[in-house]
């Protein structure tokens, strides 16, 4: 009975100096925040687009990969590198017919007719159209629900050309607590007319009111950093700024309304188990997270690094750190030290880390096509950070995996959570993924071309609805249906010959560290 009282004064004096500790980390956190306002860093590593000279690896590598390709798909290489050849000296139209000449149609059906040209004067709608906009005129005036929203979804349905309609439309809808119907609209609406900023504006506002203020930053920077002669440009960077301020403000105050509360999970660790990892954990985890996620990117790429065995040899690092650094520019986040680095693993993988740090195994080198491929991966990667998922994922689980370490396996779960992806996080970081390859001057259908590379190496799928990820062949036809509707250019910039290259060093780099673990350990 003594040892158990002691034990409790023990761990209520644990809280006690845990809470004071907490108020002092909120404290500084406020001062490193303001710091952080009044000088706001930006470091984006310069990079060059041009290709590497030949070389003596650069005709092994082209033997290298004959060997295990067909005629027809060596043709086919050897016709995208000149057609990139042509590319690259200006050539354009010239080498588009190349492109066409080798690339199949895509297999998927549109989901939507090709938009007409869009209209803002109501003058402009059919007899039936002017009717439909004055009844919803009428009901708005009269505050009659059906008569306004009746007309309103004849409108989006028949004449969907007819922007006003769509944000009317969405407008009444939140008038009617049906936020959720609102941002269906206007999605649908954006995704026939990306570059209206009308729309655009329309949707931002609404994503905000929804509390979602990271989807609506990056929809107002992409549609600034797409669209540079635009008159509204610096307004919609502004607007991605505000949001992003409205996002962090956020987090910060979720992460300190938690922090309590994993401490104190910490403090019941220790009375129960007598160890003192448990609350020095949920101190250290809840001080990371209120420094931001640039710090937590850091802190565990630090570790990772000591732990990984990474590949240093300058040819690969520069490579990947190029095609990064090339997406990072047009990727409309600004706040994080971006960097890239690739694991010897074999197998066709990446994964991202909160501000900015990115890995990749070498197998997505040697299994991708192309440098437009790779980038396709990249972009996809980079999506998670300039989107904040991982972030995102770090706060909901900080709490869940103070809790369940102290029950058997609790851990496993914690960092199960932590790591899994939401579907709606990967459609998101595809789409805009394919938007930072086009914008980075690649083919449209780089991410789309892996994704079937993928569907080819992927043996035993798992159901759809037993995964949080897009499946194969539906991921593929989205990114489809995404290329065409918005009219991304495809036959644009593969960067085959300096892929090839690249991966020629890389097998070698790959087979010297093999036969140096072998004389390592002989045995295995």
């Amino acid at each position: 009975m003594k040892r158990t009282r002691k034990s409790l004064l023990l761990a209520l004096g644990w809280v006690l100096l845990s809470l004071a500790t907490t108020l002092l980390v909120i404290l500084m956190q406020l001062i490193t925040t303001v710091t952080a306002q009044q000088t706001p860093g930006s470091i984006i590593v310069e990079s060059t687009s041009t290709p590497p000279q030949g070389s003596a690896d650069e005709g092994e590598s082209q033997h290298s990969q004959s060997s295990r390709l067909s005629p027809e798909e060596i043709a086919r290489q050897q016709t995208l590198i000149k057609a990139d050849q042509l590319f690259l000296t200006g050539k354009i139209s010239e080498a588009e017919k190349l492109y066409r000449e080798v690339k199949e149609p895509f297999t998927a059906k549109l989901t939507n007719q090709e938009p007409k040209a869009a209209i803002l004067d109501p003058e402009q709608l059919s007899p039936a159209g002017k009717v439909y906009w004055r009844e919803s005129t009428a009901g708005i005036a009269h505050n009659l629900q059906t008569r306004t929203l009746v007309p309103l979804q004849l409108l989006v349905e028949q004449y969907p050309e007819f922007i006003p309609s769509h944000i009317r439309f969405a407008e009444i809808l939140k008038q009617y607590n049906r936020g959720k119907e609102a941002l269906d609209i206007l999605e649908r609406a954006v995704a026939l007319y990306p570059n209206e900023s009308t729309l655009i504006q329309a949707k931002v506002t609404a994503l905000a009111e929804a509390q979602k203020w990271m989807e609506a930053s990056l929809i107002a920077r992409q549609f600034a950093l797409l669209n540079p002669n635009h008159p509204q440009a610096s307004e919609f960077q502004n607007l991605a700024d505000k949001n992003l301020n409205q996002f962090k403000s956020h987090i910060r105050s979720e992460i300190r309304g938690n922090a309590i509360a994993n401490i104190i999970t910490g403090a019941l660790g220790y009375a129960v188990t007598g160890n003192l990892f448990g609350p020095f954990s949920a101190i250290d985890s809840t001080i990371m997270l209120l420094k931001g996620e640039k710090i937590i990117g850091e802190s565990v790429a630090a570790q990772a690094k000591k732990q990984l065995d990474l590949i240093k040899d300058e040819t690969v690092t520069a490579y990947v750190n190029e095609i990064g650094q090339k997406l990072v520019k047009v990727a409309g986040r600004n706040d994080f030290e971006y960097e890239f680095f690739v694991i010897p693993k074999e197998d066709l993988n990446a994964f991202a880390l909160p501000g900015g740090k990115i890995f990749i195994n070498a197998g997505a080198i040697a299994k991708t096509n192309s440098e437009a491929e790779l980038a396709g991966l990249l972009g996809h990667e980079l999506s998670h950070t300039v989107l904040s998922h991982g972030f995102q994922l770090a706060t909901q689980g900080n709490l869940i995996a103070n809790v369940t370490q102290y029950l058997p396996f609790g851990g496993t779960i914690g960092q199960l959570f932590a790591l899994t992806y939401s579907r709606d996080m990967e459609r998101q970081a595809d789409n805009l993924g394919t938007r930072l390859i086009v914008a980075g001057g690649y083919a449209a259908d780089g991410l789309r071309n892996l994704m079937v590379t993928l569907e080819k190496e992927q043996k035993n799928f798992i159901p759809l609805w037993l995964s949080s990820h897009p499946g194969g062949s539906e991921r593929v036809s989205y990114l489809e249906n995404l290329i065409s509707r918005a009219k991304y250019n495809r036959y644009a910039y593969e960067g085959v010959e300096r892929h090839i290259a690249v991966q020629a060093r890389l097998k070698q780099i790959l087979k010297e560290k093999k036969e140096q673990e072998q004389k390592k350990y002989p045995s295995q």
